[in-house]
């Protein structure tokens, strides 16, 4: 794990923090985890939903470039949007209680665009995957 406060590399803050910390980034694998808790705005009856996926995917692009801008480039956090999602696939949703873990693999980066293939685990078992495409302001 990276001993740094997520909350200083992202441009999201609460309530709508998808992520808890930066597990590992490198120039191609970024990873974060997530404890599900019931006071996430994206849990409905004890399941995190899709919505919270796909924005605990985004803020994990999001960590990557908010590391890469402040830790590495002395920067600052920049703000990101959501370019396009494809082939987004759920095979599970996580409960409160589960620690997820997330994977982003830079496919392609341009600019400021980023490609990712995005995949989430809940333990040894993979709950979702998507490729995402993200463009930093």
């Amino acid at each position: 794990m990276i001993d740094i406060d997520i909350k200083n590399i992202l441009p999201q803050q609460e309530p709508f923090v998808m992520v808890d910390s930066l597990l590992h980034c490198d120039e191609i694998i970024t990873k974060t985890n997530l404890l599900v808790s019931e006071k996430n705005i994206f849990v409905r009856d004890n399941v995190f939903t899709e919505p919270g996926i796909v924005e605990n995917i985004a803020q994990t692009c999001a960590a990557r470039m908010g590391y890469v801008n402040t830790v590495i480039n002395k920067g600052e956090v920049k703000i990101g949007f959501i370019g396009s999602v494809k082939n987004l696939y759920f095979y599970d949703f996580p409960k409160v209680g589960d620690r997820i873990v997330t994977t982003v693999e830079v496919k392609n980066e341009v600019f400021n665009i980023l490609l990712v293939k995005a995949t989430i685990n809940n333990g040894d078992k993979i709950i979702a995957e998507c490729e995402m495409k993200i463009s930093e302001q």
